[in-house]
């Protein structure tokens, strides 16, 4: 029996636009897909009829399959004969163990085709008006996970801080331990912070505030995931440049 392909497909930020043409004919044709929980359910309804839906949903220390069965779910049915579609949020590759997936299938000679995706950062800064790089403010952006083992001990000196922009995934469950990490290595208090929750969505939430208050933040408004915590001058820009036509306007 031929081997199916296993095609690792980026679902984007949420919205339904926001798919590439070749997503959105895949997963139009799918027989079978195998998604994460974090994919919207408008995304999932582009499905055929009949099609085959498989979720492989993780949540923080809960995960409906771990990582290797998800790895050989794929590769039992590519070899099966099977086309699978294994849809993930944001981009496959950003945060997405879609390169453990693509190690996993190759290493049984299974073919892979990897769709890039919106990335989650990317989509939460454009829904927000927030420009991760900017001339006046930043020049470099780096991407970290902040919920991983061995958080405390991992180096994030100069990642954040003049010009710079820190985008931090999966860190709203430990928004204390990132504050208190950023400070301890010697970033400012008030360094400005946004918090995203459900980018490019209409329940989309955008809150703002300085790096200290963080904790506080994320508690007081119950952000729950799927969100992402962007932390750098060029948060706070818009703010900063209605205040400079302000007293401009009052000059």
């Amino acid at each position: 029996m031929q081997t199916g392909t296993i095609h690792l497909v980026g679902a984007g930020p949420g919205d339904p636009d926001l798919l590439t043409l070749r997503a959105a004919r895949l997963i139009e044709n799918a027989r079978l897909i195998v998604h994460d929980g974090l994919v919207d359910p408008a995304i999932l309804a582009l499905a055929r009829p009949g099609a085959r839906l498989i979720s492989v949903a993780k949540q923080r220390s809960k995960h409906t399959l771990p990582q290797e069965d998800i790895n050989a779910l794929l590769v039992r049915e590519a070899q099966a004969g099977r086309d699978v579609v294994r849809l993930k949020g944001g981009d496959p590759f950003v945060f997405g163990r879609g390169g453990e997936e693509m190690e996993a299938a190759k290493a049984y000679g299974v073919r892979v085709e990897v769709v890039p995706g919106i990335s989650a950062a990317n989509g939460a800064a454009a829904a927000s008006g927030i420009a991760l790089t900017h001339r006046d403010s930043a020049s470099i952006v780096s991407f970290v996970a902040g919920q991983c083992k061995g958080l405390s001990d991992q180096d994030w000196a100069g990642l954040a801080g003049k010009g710079r922009t820190l985008v931090i995934y999966m860190g709203v469950k430990t928004a204390p331990q990132i504050a208190e990490k950023l400070m301890a290595d010697g970033l400012a208090p008030s360094m400005p912070v946004a918090v995203i929750e459900n980018a490019c969505r209409p329940e989309m939430r955008v809150l703002r505030g300085p790096l200290a208050a963080l904790p506080d933040l994320v508690e007081a408004e119950a952000v729950q995931s799927p969100a992402l915590i962007i932390i750098g001058e060029v948060t706070a820009r818009e703010n900063a440049a209605l205040e400079q036509i302000a007293a401009e306007v009052a000059a």
